[in-house]
């Protein structure tokens, strides 16, 4: 039974307080910026208050208010110097922990291996790994450090209003907690909406990643409207939840609006009642002056205005929880188990390969794929494994990778485990080229020197010259040094072919593994990628995976698998000449199809 590392449910918000660790100091530095930024209002309003009541009550000439005009410009300046810095922290804080969350969720998938992200929608996990990691930038940015400030810009207020007037200031407090609390109250219902707008828009990322990719497909079978009408019920499917959102994140800065005011109002109508003589309570009998209560007065809107803006900042809240439960669910898949390395194996003679009692099921067993596989492979023989699709090929080529475990049985490197064998020694011997060969941004030289990092350009151009690669390279404009587009959209697939297996000669392993290297390919593009496979296997271990039997006439052994079992084994003469399905699938019936699939 196969193993892996599982780690229990970890809840959004839990998760979100966590990554803040990544980015502490820039986080510190945000609330500093905007909790300076607040004092400078207060002093502010107390210049301000100052600056009337010298005018208007005290008839003040122009020249002893000026001092306090040049005070009050510095402090705007300076507030707004504050607010530009709060502003970077705040960025660089988002974009800390966006960075750290990619590198993870990249490093995860890479941990599930292909096994698991061949099975995925490509447009899904791009979604996640762009969309949903952008939607946390607001929660760390803007949410976090206006949590600290809701708290601490308020109370400092408050320490000025206190000695002024307790009524004014118990005004204050008492009607504080009514914002948060029903801005809690909006956004409970803001969270689960926010979920279900990033599930719909990681199914239309999906729906229209595919579609483009499939394009070519979609109109050679005149799909194309089709699928337009599908996408269109999926974008409306998103719109529909996004005004959802909308509709609650304007509700919230309503209710906010609505509160504040009315909080604003009864300090206010304090004050003016004070003021003509019907209200005697709240200034410990001293009398309130207007420089005090105007100063409390302008002070009343800015000691809302830190809630207000939680508020506006809660559905940042919402949606980075929306987008961290999709984000968990692909980090709570659990990683096949990777045991501690045991063994250590001289790698530098000759390499033997037993694989004995093989079995593998997928879906938690309900699908089989292996059913009691045994074979072997010796150094320098050449293996092919054919089959109809769906006969297990793909899934002793995942055991011999590592990126699968078996349920039962084991396989067996120079008699040692290979559960017990370090995985990174063990695929340094091994060269793999897969049905669909990748090709990253970069240039033809760069896609190739992936094999191996360090090669110099004399290695790089012996592989093109071996991998046929120079064959089409020569008629580039640059070479070698071609830019290669996206996926190597602007090459024929029996050309990325040949830069696959160019890359794989560079590596220079002991040990190939092909999977349908010529699957889909014309004449031309099967002969080059043909001959460019008989130079890489010189003197190597090699076992492919195929459905074309022309091309392993000459290998020492094939094995035919059927339903996850080895049905045939031996030589192409020796299956070819007998009856059973190698001959079934050499000779197909035109009235049944290709068997092969």
């Amino acid at each position: 039974m196969r193993h892996a590392k599982s780690t229990p449910p970890v809840k959004p918000l839990a998760w979100l307080f966590h990554r803040t660790r990544m980015a502490r100091g820039w986080i510190a530095a945000s609330v500093v910026l905007g909790f300076a930024g607040g004092l400078l209002l207060i002093a502010q309003a107390r210049l301000l208050a100052h600056v009337v009541n010298g005018a208007f009550m005290q008839h003040r000439a122009w020249s002893e208010l000026r001092p306090l005009f040049a005070l009050l410009g510095g402090i705007v300046l300076m507030r707004a110097a504050l607010a530009w810095g709060r502003e970077i922290a705040g960025f660089h804080a988002g974009a800390k922990i966006r960075q750290a969350v990619r590198r993870r969720i990249l490093a995860h998938l890479a941990a599930l291996g292909p096994a698991y992200t061949s099975r995925q929608s490509t447009g899904a996990l791009a979604s996640m790994a762009v969309e949903q990691v952008e939607a946390l930038h607001d929660f760390f940015a803007h949410y976090l450090p206006q949590l600290a400030l809701a708290a601490l810009i308020p109370a400092a207020m408050l320490a000025f209003v206190f000695p002024l007037s307790w009524a004014a200031g118990a005004t204050l407090l008492v009607t504080a907690p009514l914002i948060p609390v029903f801005m809690i109250l909006v956004g409970m219902g803001a969270e689960s909406v926010s979920q279900k707008n990033f599930a719909a828009l990681s199914r239309l990322s999906a729906h229209f990643l595919d579609i483009l990719q499939g394009m070519v497909t979609l109109k050679l079978f005149d799909r194309s409207r089709h699928e337009r009408r599908s996408v269109a019920q999926t974008s409306a499917a998103y719109r529909k939840t996004t005004m959802r959102v909308l509709r609650i994140a304007f509700l919230s800065s309503a209710v906010l609006e609505f509160f504040s005011s009315i909080s604003i109002a009864i300090v206010a109508v304090y004050l003016g009642m004070h003021y003509l003589g019907y209200l005697h309570f709240g200034d410990y009998g001293h009398g309130l002056t207007f420089l005090g209560g105007f100063f409390i007065l302008l002070l009343a809107p800015d000691f809302y205005f830190p809630l207000r803006e939680l508020g506006t900042h809660y559905h940042a809240r919402a949606q980075a929880m929306g987008a961290a439960d999709e984000i968990l669910k692909i980090l709570a898949r659990p990683v096949p188990a990777q045991p501690r390395a045991t063994a250590r194996i001289d790698f530098g003679g000759p390499i033997e390969i037993a694989a004995n009692d093989l079995h593998l099921a997928y879906d938690n067993g309900r699908r089989p794929a292996l059913k009691g596989v045994s074979f072997s492979l010796n150094t320098g023989e050449k293996i092919a494994l054919v089959g109809p699709s769906g006969a297990g090929k793909t899934s002793i080529l995942n055991l011999l990778l590592g990126f699968e475990k078996p349920d039962r049985g084991r396989i067996r490197i120079n008699h040692v485990d290979l559960a017990r064998i370090d995985a990174d020694d063990w695929r340094r011997q091994l060269a793999w080229v897969g049905q669909q060969p990748v090709l990253f941004h970069g240039t033809l030289r760069e896609n190739i020197r992936m094999g191996r990092p360090a090669a110099d350009d004399g290695a790089i151009r012996r592989a093109a010259d071996a991998a046929r690669v120079m064959e089409f390279a020569a008629r580039l404009p640059e070479g070698l040094d071609t830019p290669v587009a996206e996926g190597g959209a602007d090459l024929s697939r029996g050309q990325a072919q040949r830069v696959a297996l160019a890359r794989a000669y560079l590596k220079q392993a002991p040990i190939l593994l092909i999977d349908e290297p010529t699957a889909g390919l014309d004449a031309h593009n099967e002969r080059m990628v043909i001959q460019a496979l008989s130079a890489l296997a010189k003197g190597k271990t090699l076992l492919l995976l195929t459905h074309r039997l022309l091309n392993i006439t000459r290998f020492d052994r094939i094995l035919v698998l059927q339903e996850g079992r080895i049905r045939q084994q031996g030589s192409y003469t020796q299956l070819a000449g007998e009856s059973g399905l190698f001959r079934r699938l050499l000779e197909p019936d035109p009235a049944m199809g290709d068997p092969l699939g």
